[in-house]
């Protein structure tokens, strides 16, 4: 199985890209294809579906982002391509909350997804998703968020840039880390 791909974009379509890996063209499934650079090189985290008569790559910019996609393809009539219409209009934080709110106008917002699906997802999914705030309280990176803070840094802006952070750097690579994706 699969975990990421790693290598250059070559092509982006409305809904997929291709990334090139050592000559081979891995076509991915995304949820915005065009926030994937042409000509540049990306990590892509995946989910393989394999079916019968399928084999489809879904894509995602972060593993948090695939780890959400995962439980929710969980749910029962949920399936992958209805759940990846999700992370291109909604925040993975803001779906998390949305469930652990019990949301059912958020959730029904996305495409496919009616009230009674919005339930289900509720149902088999609250309390059991970590909170985007959970990482910035997260001990490993307590002392990075208080220097960013002291930077002038917003939580916001914080909290972006936490889940692409190595938490087993020491702090001083994790905040050069953390300062080259903020001035991305």
């Amino acid at each position: 199985m699969l975990n990421y791909i790693y290598g250059k974009v070559v092509i982006q379509e409305n809904n997929y890209i291709v990334v090139d890996h050592n000559g081979l063209g891995f076509t991915v499934y995304v949820a915005n294809p065009f926030s994937f650079e042409i000509d540049k090189e990306a990590t892509v985290y995946v989910y393989n579906h394999i079916k019968e008569d399928e084999y489809t790559l879904y894509g995602f910019k972060t593993d948090d982002e695939r780890k959400l996609f995962l439980k929710l393809i969980n749910v029962k009539g949920l399936g992958p391509k209805m759940a990846m219409p999700m992370f291109a209009t909604g925040s993975t934080a803001g779906i998390i909350d949305a469930i652990d709110r019990e949301n059912v106008l958020y959730l029904t917002k996305f495409p496919k997804i009616g009230e009674k699906l919005a339930r289900q997802i509720i149902l088999d999914l609250k309390g059991k998703l970590a909170k985007k705030e959970e990482l910035v309280n997260d001990n490993s990176f307590e002392e990075l968020v208080s220097v960013l803070e002291n930077l002038g840094y917003k939580n916001a802006e914080i909290k972006k840039v936490l889940p692409k952070v190595n938490a087993s750097l020491d702090i001083e690579n994790q905040i050069k880390d953390a300062l080259k994706l903020m001035l991305k």
